[in-house]
């Protein structure tokens, strides 16, 4: 029987996967569309990675005027996290190219944040043009503008990202019922959540 290669088809791994989040900041909590939703997916995924063991890099963009990173994702990292300050859009600076440099097995990242259109959008095409294949976690992706946030969707995937949620992607990093962690991560999707960010294919 053929086969397809993982990189072609997507198919996530955990031993290769990290998760990237983007600019989650408290100057954007007003003015986001769906924010909450950004803010409940982005704590969920930052548990869910600690709890599967894949690295985490958070970026900020350009705190001293936008602020820092939202309380809500802080208190769910552990103590010594860094979080990388940017004022380039795209998180893939020379700091997070470090960090990279220290994951020589990741080859998947898992990305969510703001503002889709443009600091998720121009992280995408880095991350694409390095080699990197790119899952976009859709339920924590958002812009201040709804049609923004469509074209920017539809762009990433025109460049050949993944379109994705956070559940669907915790289940296929898990991929069995007897992986040791999946009574923790079954709980942690169970939880009650911020009213989901309606996702359309269409503008």
């Amino acid at each position: 029987m053929a086969t397809a290669s993982l990189a072609r088809v997507g198919k996530l791994l955990p031993s290769t996967s990290a998760l990237f989040v983007c600019d989650v900041q408290e100057r954007f909590r007003p003015v986001i569309h769906h924010f909450p939703s950004v803010i409940d997916t982005a704590r969920r995924m930052i548990r869910g990675a600690n709890t599967l063991g894949l690295p985490v890099v958070i970026t900020e963009q350009y705190p001293k005027a936008l602020g820092n990173t939202c309380v809500e994702l802080v208190e769910a990292l552990p103590p010594s996290h860094r979080v990388i300050q940017k004022t380039l859009f795209s998180m893939v600076t020379p700091e997070v190219e470090e960090e990279l440099g220290k994951m020589p097995d990741v080859k998947q990242v898992l990305l969510l944040g703001i503002e889709a259109h443009v600091c998720v959008l121009q992280t995408t095409l880095d991350l694409l043009e390095r080699g990197y294949e790119v899952h976009l976690l859709v339920d924590g992706v958002s812009s201040q503008r709804a049609h923004d946030r469509a074209v920017g969707l539809q762009r990433v995937a025109q460049a050949g990202a993944f379109l994705s949620t956070s559940e669907m992607v915790l289940f296929q990093l898990m991929r069995d019922a007897k992986h040791k962690e999946f009574k923790a991560i079954s709980a942690l999707v169970k939880e009650p959540r911020a009213d989901p960010i309606k996702f359309t294919p269409s503008l």
